[in-house]
């Protein structure tokens, strides 16, 4: 016992758990600040409700950390495994369209749990790039990575089903996060370029037919909420007092902040100007209290674990490990650009969290146990290394 809790913690990646932990923490304390004005004044709780709420996810996040550096890295690739996840996410995906409840903006993505609302597609992005990883892995070994018939078709159609099922949720962001993770998975297997475009083609043309089977059958993919989002991104300043107000007001959190920003818990916009911002407009806030340095404080966190993703996957010899690093890094790497890109009007609004940091338990919990991961699999290349 005591060889293997040394191998364990001689292996173990300290550099990114403490970066991890660090945006957590001040993930928390960024959303007590953002949300204390806005939980009283809009929603009557106490000014901690959100901060507690967020506390206990935490709690939550912090074993599912632990369960995924600490399983087995072999169970990964089992078929059991595989089977068993993908029949959970898509069972979760099927649910939300008959138990699920919505926002503001019309998407139908949450499944009451009691203290904590599970967002079907967060578990999707993880379980894609598990049975991606797999999947692939096995073909590689077996020489057939290149056969169409039994390498592509099989993760297009659930691919394909995949995106159609969020889509129908009016869940934009993540059907683009899940769509880029799953082809960043696949170009990390070692599969040929040719063999590589013509399963994207297949995956967007697939997705494609299904979203557009859905149209003629009369689903609505896009409430009037998404609509006045894409507007909102042509030009905020037309509706200024409607769906632009938000994005403006984030403007206005930016600029304000400047260099160093106003100081913690002194913003002005989160006083009831800027809607939710502990959510998807968190950095706005960060941005006008701490200043440009704070936002670069917060982007280089997540920028280290980003590369050190990429490091992982390059280090390693093991197609399985250097996919699962790969996906992993494109989906805290996306994410973030989603985000930051949504709040500065790069592209429009999809209500995507800030990684670790945003007000929100299934991003908070799934995304910690994929850094479990993503630690299982630097301990697995630095033990591979040494032996």
């Amino acid at each position: 016992m005591k060889t293997y809790l040394k191998r364990y913690i001689r292996n173990f990646d300290f550099p990114l758990f403490f970066v991890y932990l660090a945006l957590c923490l001040f993930g928390l304390v960024m959303i007590y600040s953002a949300s204390m004005v806005w939980a009283v004044n809009r929603y009557g709780f106490e000014a901690d409700h959100f901060y507690k709420r967020q506390l206990v996810n935490f709690a939550v996040a912090l074993p599912a950390l632990a369960v995924g550096a600490f399983i087995p890295f072999k169970h990964y690739k089992r078929k059991g495994f595989m089977a068993l996840m993908l029949f959970v996410t898509f069972g979760l995906l099927i649910a939300v369209h008959f138990i699920g409840f919505g926002d503001e903006a019309g998407a139908r993505s949450w499944i009451d749990l009691g203290p904590i609302n599970l967002q079907p597609s967060e578990v999707a992005k993880i379980a894609f790039i598990l049975y991606f990883s797999g999947f692939f892995a096995k073909k590689l070994q077996q020489n057939t990575i290149n056969d169409l018939n039994n390498s592509v078709f099989p993760p297009v159609i659930l691919l394909a089903f995949a995106v159609l099922s969020i889509m129908m949720e009016t869940d934009i962001g993540a059907t683009m996060i899940l769509l880029v993770t799953s082809v960043s998975v696949m170009a990390a297997s070692g599969m040929r370029p040719k063999t590589f475009f013509k399963f994207s083609g297949l995956a967007v043309a697939a997705a494609f037919l299904f979203v557009l089977v859905a149209v003629l059958s009369g689903k609505q993919l896009l409430t009037e909420g998404r609509l006045a989002r894409l507007t909102t991104f042509i030009d905020p300043f037309e509706d200024p007092l409607g769906s632009g107000f938000q994005i403006i007001n984030g403007y206005l959190a930016i600029g304000a902040g400047g260099l160093k920003g106003l100081g913690l818990g002194q913003s002005v916009q989160k006083m009831g100007y800027l809607p939710e911002p502990q959510t998807d407009f968190i950095m706005a806030i960060i941005s006008e209290e701490l200043g440009i340095l704070g936002v670069l404080i917060v982007v280089g966190g997540l920028g280290f674990i980003v590369m050190r993703a990429i490091g992982i996957a390059l280090k390693t010899k093991n197609p399985q490990a250097r996919m699962i690093a790969a996906g992993i890094g494109s989906l805290i790497g996306f994410q973030t650009f989603v985000n930051l890109g949504g709040m500065t009007g790069l592209m429009p609004l999809t209500g995507v969290p800030l990684p670790f940091i945003s007000y929100g338990g299934t991003s908070l919990i799934l995304l910690s146990f994929c850094l479990g991961i993503l630690l299982n699999v630097s301990m697995f290349v630095k033990n591979e290394t040494r032996s």
